[in-house]
């Protein structure tokens, strides 16, 4: 079995410049690290238990089947955070058939976020018996 100790989804946007402010100012992801020099210089943000990578630079945008999953403790106050901060709302909150709450927002590049609300409910944190 790898053992693995940290990890960290890369990102190489159309527009590093464009993508750091995205990630950075209108999402207020804090910065973990930033590296190398110039505008493709890398910046990794703090994803709960992971990392976001933006760094490089790429000729188009990600794949269409490439998402990031974030969960917050209130999609709600998420919603009004982002809205102040002028980020497009893609689609605003919605208790899910499966329990959870979610809001979806897109990068620079298209890439889709989703923002996960979990109820205190939810199988996810409480499962009835166990």
């Amino acid at each position: 079995m790898v053992h693995v100790l940290s990890s960290r989804t890369l990102l190489q946007p159309t527009d590093p410049e464009r993508s750091r402010a995205f990630y950075g100012e209108r999402l207020g992801l804090p910065v973990y690290r930033e590296f190398g020099t110039g505008p493709e210089r890398g910046t990794v943000y703090f994803l709960g238990g992971g990392f976001l990578e933006v760094s490089g630079r790429s000729d188009g945008p990600a794949s269409p089947g490439m998402r990031l999953w974030l969960q917050v403790p209130d999609v709600t106050a998420a919603h009004e955070e982002l809205l102040a901060r002028g980020v497009e709302i893609a689609r605003p909150p919605v208790r899910e058939p499966w329990g959870l709450v979610e809001m979806w927002i897109t990068d620079p590049d298209g890439v889709r976020i989703v923002l996960v609300e979990v109820p205190a409910d939810h199988p996810l944190r409480y499962r009835p018996g166990i």
